[in-house]
């Protein structure tokens, strides 16, 4: 039961909170215009941006109220501190973007600030599971926990935030995400109270908003909020004592299809976060006369399926998993230039 009213009061209090910053949005003009950019854009009405400050405004005004639930293990404040600190500023700058668009190099500036302020939190990274067996102990060499973070965190951002391109898509794997994470936090082996309650106060928060972004959207997430559902969905990976590889199969496709996207930009001879395309594997499923809602949910099964497989996986049946997931998008991609070369 107390589960089960986190999760609403996450859930009413992000839905309130949206459809009064959906208001404030349009008021003050900071709004996603499709006619901007003519041919890169798939709605068709001008929307206001800044959900992710509903998200942001829900999650951490419960969490500092319950902050006694999230505190109970071997978390304390000052990571407490780090984790909003770091969310806060990706806010800030997503606020700013949204409202003066901002130029990638000045962009990149706030992912950087957030994984400081985490690191300076006293986050770490202390143990990764080797899918060969036992684990690999980072507490030798000090400076691979914050290297290792600072490269999870920066890849977990920039996948949300370049998959942000159909409605309800990022917000939806991201409640996925953070209730798969929820369900293993309370598994016998890996019990973890705190972890658990804080994903699932994330997930009704996000589902809050997913009512109002889903097609047709009424508010986008804006820059703000694609890099923040990224960076709590890796924060809270690494608090339940690295579990990357539970995130990575959750995140499997998308963030292979973020790699698959920088890779062909960078062969082309282009820079992967100036330039834009609709080369997105949800580019091209709407391509196929797929509409978004059926896009979006095919994102949704693959990332369930995968996320929830690795409840009942060990590291090695992880990894194993982690291969399918990356030869089923070699196989899509195969499969998408074959039908490009057949078009032409």
């Amino acid at each position: 039961m107390f589960y089960f009213l986190v999760f609403l009061s996450a859930l009413i209090l992000s839905a309130v909170f949206t459809f009064l910053i959906a208001k404030i949005a349009r008021y003050y003009k900071i709004i996603d215009n499709p006619s901007g950019e003519v041919g890169r854009k798939i709605h068709k009405k001008p929307t206001p941006l800044l959900g992710g400050l509903a998200i942001f405004l829900s999650y951490f005004l419960l969490l500092f109220i319950f902050s006694d639930r999230f505190l109970s293990g071997d978390l304390n404040v000052f990571h407490l501190l780090g984790f909003f600190s770091g969310a806060l500023v990706l806010i800030i700058g997503g606020f700013l973007d949204d409202k003066y668009n901002l130029r990638p190099a000045k962009q990149i500036i706030f992912p950087l600030l957030a994984i400081v302020a985490v690191v300076f939190g006293g986050i770490e990274i202390v143990r990764l599971s080797n899918p060969f067996g036992g684990t690999i102990d980072l507490n030798t060499y000090f400076f691979l926990s914050p290297l290792l973070i600072s490269f999870w965190l920066l890849g977990m951002m920039y996948t949300t935030k370049l998959l942000d391109g159909v409605d309800g898509l990022v917000s939806g794997i991201g409640a996925i995400g953070s209730f798969i994470i929820f369900l293993f936090t309370l598994t016998p082996n890996y019990y973890q109270p705190d972890i658990a309650f804080a994903s699932l106060l994330f997930a009704g928060a996000v589902f809050g908003f997913l009512i109002f972004n889903w097609h047709p959207a009424k508010i986008f997430l804006g820059e703000g909020g694609s890099l923040l559902i990224g960076y709590v969905l890796g924060v809270l990976a690494i608090i339940s004592g690295a579990k990357i590889a539970m995130a990575l199969l959750i995140m499997g496709i998308p963030i292979l299809d973020v790699f698959w996207t920088i890779l062909r930009r960078l062969l082309k001879r282009k820079n992967p976060f100036k330039f834009s395309d609709k080369q997105h594997l949800h580019h091209r499923l709407l391509e196929l006369g797929l509409n978004q809602r059926q896009t979006v949910v095919i994102f949704y099964t693959l990332s369930f399926i995968f996320g929830f497989s690795g409840l009942f996986l060990q590291s090695r049946g992880k990894f194993i998993a982690l291969v399918l997931l990356a030869l089923l998008m070699f196989i899509t991609v195969i499969l998408f230039w074959l039908l490009d070369r057949k078009k032409k």
